[in-house]
């Protein structure tokens, strides 16, 4: 064999050698990248598997809550299992919250990995409803702990029904009365539907069934008339405890006045003060009948 030849055999024998070389390394590579592969796929599985049977640790109460506590959200939703995050119904969540009496709306939604995320609006009271009960800004009527609420609310009594009724009309004559600085502190509808408000000052309206606007601009009107006699009627007579009782307004054109003394003012405002407002307004109510 010439030098040529075995030159060129030793060649062929280097290439050969280095092929299996190469594909061997190729096959450790290829083996070490599906074993990571693998490996990684089984930490995944049995990560998610962890999560998915992990509980809620986290609940996050927020929102327009001027009447709602925190405490009574978790209390309300103690029975909901909190064991499985995803495993948690919000709706059944959410129905528990409503079930709370200041509770006006709720919204529910899971954060992942562990957190229930809660928010909720109250209720926006108007008045209360014969002494019990109250209303909100939409007329709907609830029942709720009176004692949480540290701002005025005007007192509203009428039939069962009624409630929207006099709503509208409480907004629709006050807006008239805040032309005097006037507003109307009780409201009593009886169930023939005759009106009668009583003020701020202490005043007492008997407007009847019918023209309920016309008659509340002609008190606006005659009002200051009013006062102005009953100032001249306290320097000349000097009878300083005397005060308006009632402007009766029940006629087509004029109307009546009644007249009340300190005393019986002072009475009022404690009668007012007291716990008979349910009997209260049931007696308003049938004597305005």
């Amino acid at each position: 064999m010439t030098k040529k030849q075995q030159g060129n055999s030793k060649t062929a024998t280097q290439l050969g050698q280095d092929s299996t070389l190469s594909f061997g390394l190729g096959l450790v590579f290829f083996i070490v990248v599906l074993f990571s592969l693998i490996t990684i796929s089984y930490w995944l599985t049995q990560h998610f598997i962890g999560q998915e049977s992990a509980p809620v640790t986290s609940i996050v109460v927020s929102g327009e809550m001027p009447y709602s506590q925190r405490s009574d959200i978790i209390n309300a939703i103690d029975q909901v299992d909190m064991g499985n995050f995803f495993q948690v119904d919000v709706n059944e969540v959410q129905s528990y919250v409503l079930t709370l009496p200041w509770v006006y709306s709720v919204a529910v939604r899971k954060q992942w990995p562990n957190e229930l995320k809660i928010y909720v609006v109250d209720q926006n009271p108007i008045a209360l409803w014969n002494g019990n009960f109250l209303i909100n800004q939409l007329g709907q009527v609830f029942q709720a702990d009176i004692e949480r609420i540290n701002h005025y609310l005007p007192n509203f009594f009428g039939p069962e029904g009624s409630e929207l009724l006099a709503l509208e009309n409480y907004r629709d004559l006050n807006a008239l009365l805040d032309y005097k600085a006037l507003k109307i502190d009780e409201l009593v509808l009886s169930e023939r539907f005759s009106w009668q408000l009583t003020l701020d000052d202490g005043v007492t309206l008997n407007l009847g069934r019918e023209e309920r606007v016309e008659r509340i601009q002609r008190f606006m009107d005659v009002y200051p008339i009013i006062k102005a006699q009953l100032k001249a009627k306290k320097i000349t007579e000097k009878q300083q405890n005397q005060a308006v009782d009632y402007i009766d307004l029940r006629y087509d054109t004029g109307l009546a006045v009644g007249w009340k003394t300190v005393d019986k003012i002072t009475r009022i405002k404690l009668h007012k003060n007291s716990n008979n407002n349910h009997l209260k307004s049931t007696l308003l109510v049938k004597s305005l009948s």
